[in-house]
């Protein structure tokens, strides 16, 4: 079995809406740094990204590729390389539990990465590390800071008419 890397965090919100954020793959380029494209291949029977093509630029490592993913009832999900260009292994998996009665989330993120250069196992590992937590920091950023297209609500929008009159 490969050895793996994981890590996890706490998150400010439930696991559904840290659950929407990681199934939102056409907004990966704006809190991942290292995904610059993102693009839904197909979906499984419940309308879930089943496959996913990802255009990765990591600085060093630059790279086209395509994950299978598996979604685990609604508080995991995992995935595998289907082909690339420079990895030969890249499996993963973001596992959440609810934390504070639901109000918080425990996210584990899991990775296993294989490139078809050689390269020490301790170096592969400390890559897999920054991954995971340049990862993990992006997604607790992007779900406290709440979805950037919110619309405004009924509350936000009298209290925009009430400053519009006083002005």
């Amino acid at each position: 079995m490969a050895e793996h890397t994981s890590s996890s965090i706490t998150i400010e919100a439930a696991p559904a809406e840290v659950m929407g954020v990681i199934a939102d793959f056409d907004r990966y380029p704006e809190w991942t740094g290292e995904v610059k494209e993102a693009e839904v291949l197909a979906k499984d029977d419940e309308g879930r990204a089943a496959q996913v093509r990802l255009l990765l630029d990591a600085g060093a490592i630059k790279d086209d590729h395509t994950l299978a993913y598996t979604w685990t009832g609604a508080n995991e999900v995992s995935w595998s390389l289907v082909k690339s260009q420079m990895l030969r292994a890249l499996d993963g998996s973001y596992r959440l539990a609810a934390l504070n009665n639901g109000a918080s989330t425990e996210v584990t993120y899991q990775l296993t990465v294989d490139v078809k250069i050689p390269m020490l196992g301790m170096i592969k590992r400390k890559a897999e590390k920054v991954i995971i937590d340049r990862a993990l920091a992006g997604l607790k950023k992007r779900v406290e800071s709440g979805p950037a297209d919110q619309a405004a609500g009924p509350a936000d929008e009298a209290r925009s008419a009430d400053e519009a009159k006083k002005l």
